[in-house]
């Protein structure tokens, strides 16, 4: 079939899809949403030291630091898919206000989000976004402990690193944070279902063979994948100010890059490097109305480790960390304060 043949396929999927979209709208409907952020710098992030680090494959990767140089600990953000390292704002916030000079942030837009650079398609896997986040740990945090938080594809991309570098874990990375996310079997739960139809495969076949009619065909990817991550976004009534940030990150990635990773999403598997996990404190948090990345696929995953942290969040859907910040900024900091007692006893050990 010719590329406009599949394309041609869009018109009859499209109306299925979109219902996807209504899900939200249906469960909010005559309720009303109070503006919580009316004065929100959602962008504050984006006004942070920038700094670019390059691959292996040299693509650039942007990233922002806050808080100061001699930190006793690093805590790293990862985004998640189609999102970008402002989707950490209320952390940000929150740790600047809390840990002031005690903790030092890293934030990094992942290769083909932000202010990052694009990836082919060969390299849009999470395999490869696990030794980009090694690059920026090696570059950003040289000594000292570090926290990863990754949400979603972000943790996802920690757990690569784990099975990439497992001598990071335990000496340098001394606790995980892990928000909507999982191992591995995407494609068998939540919206991996999705992800396996022949309109998504037409975009995939579209973009080895025509990128530059898909770049044209934006508006159409987004009628395909847009509607089912927004439909995900969140579980209760939220902001409207917070709906059209997390809507503009979307809308804001590139079509080649939701395309690109669509089947590492689907295929990946880093259930191997659990037990390296397993050597940290870790923290495995998720919202139980999550269509992305089912609840049961959180307690899978802490089941797997031995000294998680499990947190259920109650009616909260896909951008947990945006939908309910306070639960999860309470959960950061009970990380952070593991991962020092992890360090403390380590160097202990060390110099016994």
């Amino acid at each position: 079939m010719t590329v406009l043949g599949r394309m041609g396929m869009l018109g009859s999927s499209l109306i299925t899809l979109a219902s996807s979209a209504g899900l939200y709208a249906v469960r909010t409907a005559g309720m009303p949403a109070h503006e919580l952020y009316e004065d929100e710098d959602f962008d504050a992030i984006l006004r942070l030291p920038k700094r670019v680090i390059h691959t292996e494959d040299d693509v650039s990767l942007v990233v922002r630091e806050a808080g100061s140089p001699f930190a006793p600990l690093t805590v790293v953000f990862v985004h998640g898919y189609c999102l970008r390292m402002q989707s950490w704002h209320m952390q940000y916030r929150h740790i600047a206000e809390r840990w002031g000079r005690d903790v030092r942030m890293v934030f990094v837009d992942q290769r083909g989000h932000g202010e990052s650079g694009a990836s082919g398609s060969k390299t849009c896997t999470i395999a490869q976004l696990g030794r980009d986040l090694g690059r920026v740990i090696d570059a950003t945090a040289p000594t000292g402990p570090v926290v990863v938080v990754g949400h979603s594809m972000g943790g996802m991309t920690t757990i690569a690193l784990a099975a990439q570098r497992p001598e990071l874990f335990g000496p340098r990375v001394v606790a995980v944070g892990l928000l909507a996310t999982t191992a591995a079997g995407l494609s068998k739960t939540g919206i991996g279902r999705n992800l396996d139809n022949p309109v998504i495969d037409a975009f995939r076949y579209a973009a080895r063979t025509a990128p530059g009619f898909v770049q044209q065909a934006r508006g159409m990817a987004k009628a395909i994948v847009s509607p089912i991550l927004r439909a995900a976004s969140y579980g209760t009534v939220v902001s409207p100010r917070l709906v059209r940030f997390s809507d503009r990150m979307l809308d804001e990635t590139p079509v080649l890059t939701i395309v690109n990773f669509l089947r590492t999403l689907e295929l990946h598997d880093e259930s191997a490097a659990l037990p390296v996990l397993g050597t940290v404190p870790g923290l495995v948090l998720s919202g139980d109305a999550d269509m992305v990345i089912p609840y049961a696929s959180s307690e899978d995953l802490a089941a797997a480790l031995p000294d998680v942290e499990l947190k259920r969040v109650r009616g909260a859907g896909h951008l947990v960390q945006l939908e309910f910040p306070e639960v999860v900024n309470r959960a950061v900091d009970r990380l952070i304060q593991r991962g020092f007692a992890h360090d403390v006893s380590t160097r202990r050990s060390a110099i016994v």
